[in-house]
């Protein structure tokens, strides 16, 4: 799952740095490159090789980047966390969530139940237009939302989150069907509007190699819902977490790919923000379920993970004091969740 505290990710790392697919989706190719491109020491990998969590944050292209990358040797089979990260009410237990759900198949309007703004992003909506508004959202959305409500009614709060909640069913619908060829893909929140499917163009362009080595998967994400693969399965889920000052609620789908010949991943698991209402205007996250390879440890493997994101507000001598606190939060955070990750896996 994306984590609350980091939110996601800028795609595969182990492609980006130069690393093909067939070289990182092994124990001994992972060795190599926690050596050669993450930078540690042989220490260090055994560190890791003993059960050690470890989390680092990685060189990004421009200050609105966030990159993650965390690894930790889990006792347990690759399946069992494919099975613990589609748990959506175990991992409600487990904190840092203040809410999480898995949608219907096809979704439901009782999907969203708890789907919701807080008081103050609610008050702070009654003002809201394009260029200027609390809530990330599309131009025409803002506008549409401003002039449905009653904003002196009593129960305005339950108007907003009502409108909100049909208005995500709608938009997760209309995306199952037309993918990223929804034209209002954009924010209009802010003075410069972003554009949600060049940015997350932008966001996968970081790992070349990913279209080169893993076409088939590569090209489903990005054309979703055309050319699903046979062994790739997607579902989606929202949640609302607590990062920065305020809850956001994000909607995200989730691609798992099950590796089907000899040298992939187990699994790998791509997770990519389709909304979000505050600070992130796109991310990625991708998971690696790489099998030990060591008859010593039993049937192990190694749960890799890189996470990113294009944030707002990280540029300018304020953005840079808010992105060190971010990024330091984010390797915590990541540690913390392997950690966390590894102890339910083991013990269960």
């Amino acid at each position: 799952m994306i984590k609350p505290v980091l939110q996601a990710g800028l795609l595969i790392v182990l492609l980006a740095l130069g690393i093909s697919p067939g070289f990182s989706q092994t124990s001994a190719g992972l060795k190599t490159l926690l050596n050669q491109k993450i930078g540690l020491s042989q220490d260090q990998i055994a560190a890791i090789q003993g059960g050690q969590p470890f989390a680092k944050n990685l060189e990004s292209r421009t200050p609105a980047e966030i990159i993650v990358f965390g690894v930790v040797y889990i006792n347990a089979a690759p399946e069992s966390y494919v099975k613990f990260a589609s748990d959506y009410a175990r991992l409600e237990q487990t904190g840092g969530f203040l809410a999480i759900k898995k949608l219907s198949t096809p979704p439901q309007m009782s999907d969203f139940q708890g789907f919701a703004l807080d008081s103050d992003d609610i008050k702070g909506l009654k003002n809201c237009k394009p260029g200027q508004c609390v809530v990330q959202a599309p131009g025409g959305k803002i506008e549409e939302m401003r002039k449905s409500i009653d904003w002196s009614a009593p129960n305005v709060d339950d108007q907003v989150n009502q409108y909100l909640q049909k208005a995500a069913l709608a938009g997760v619908v209309r995306y199952q069907k037309e993918g990223n060829h929804i034209p209002d893909m954009v924010y209009n929140d802010k003075n410069q509007q972003v554009d949600r499917i060049d940015q997350f163009k932008y966001l996968i362009s970081y790992a070349q190699t990913l279209q080169r080595d893993l076409p088939d998967f590569y090209n489903y994400i990005i054309n979703y819902p055309e050319g699903k693969p046979p062994n790739v399965q997607d579902s989606f889920y929202w949640d609302s977490v607590k990062f920065g000052l305020k809850p956001t609620l994000r909607l995200v789908q989730v691609f798992t790919m099950r590796g089907d010949k000899p040298g992939e991943a187990a699994y790998v698991i791509a997770e990519k923000q389709l909304y979000s209402s505050h600070y992130f205007e796109t991310a990625l996250d991708l998971t690696f379920c790489i099998r030990g390879g060591d008859d010593s440890k039993g049937p192990g493997f190694y749960l890799v993970k890189v996470m990113g994101s294009e944030q707002a507000g990280l540029t300018g001598m304020k953005g840079s004091i808010v992105r060190k606190v971010a990024v330091g939060r984010s390797v915590d955070g990541l540690r913390k969740s392997l950690a966390s990750i590894k102890t339910a896996l083991e013990t269960q």
